[in-house]
């Protein structure tokens, strides 16, 4: 890699670290290709990413980011898992890391918020973004939903009233 591509991979992921709301560190040591595909597979359809760096440049990178304080986490063969939800990128990496054992945990940020492993399996216990505004929409409709069907009622009743004597005067 000569300067000028470590400059842009420098420059790449310092605007991934501008932009992402989680970063996770994970050490790879002995996944094969096809799981590390698999892995950023599933990350991408949760609209995180998942990239092995050079330490070096993902040190450079972070400076001047919230980021800062995961230098001290990125020594040995680690990969970034990065999403702007908070909690996607951490969500995937645990259940990844379930079921393949060669995936460790080492740490992570939110923001300027350092996380160690436990951290991001509780960051991973939380619902997401998503799930989080659904439950939102439903509390917001739940209400209307309720007045609709109290409104509506007393029409049905009249209704039925106004059949039975339909029904007697037949």
């Amino acid at each position: 890699m000569d300067r000028s591509q470590k400059a842009d991979a420098v420059a790449a992921l310092n605007a991934t670290f501008n932009e992402v709301g989680v970063v996770v560190v994970t050490r790879n040591r002995g996944m094969t290709v096809a799981q590390t595909t698999a892995l950023r597979v599933k990350m991408r359809e949760s609209g995180a990413s998942f990239k092995v760096s050079k330490n070096s440049l993902a040190k450079l990178a972070i400076v001047d980011t919230d980021y800062a304080g995961i230098g001290e986490l990125l020594t040995g063969p680690v990969a970034l898992g990065a999403s702007v939800d908070p909690v996607a990128a951490a969500k995937i990496v645990v259940e990844f890391a379930k079921t393949n054992d060669k995936l460790e945990i080492v740490g992570g940020a939110m923001g300027s918020q350092i996380l160690d492993e436990a951290g991001i399996k509780a960051l991973a216990s939380m619902p997401s973004l998503d799930e989080l505004r659904a439950k939102l929409i439903g509390l917001v409709q739940a209400p209307a939903t309720k007045i609709a069907q109290v409104v509506t009622a007393p029409a049905g009743k009249l209704a039925r009233v106004f059949g039975a004597y339909a029904k007697e005067a037949a």
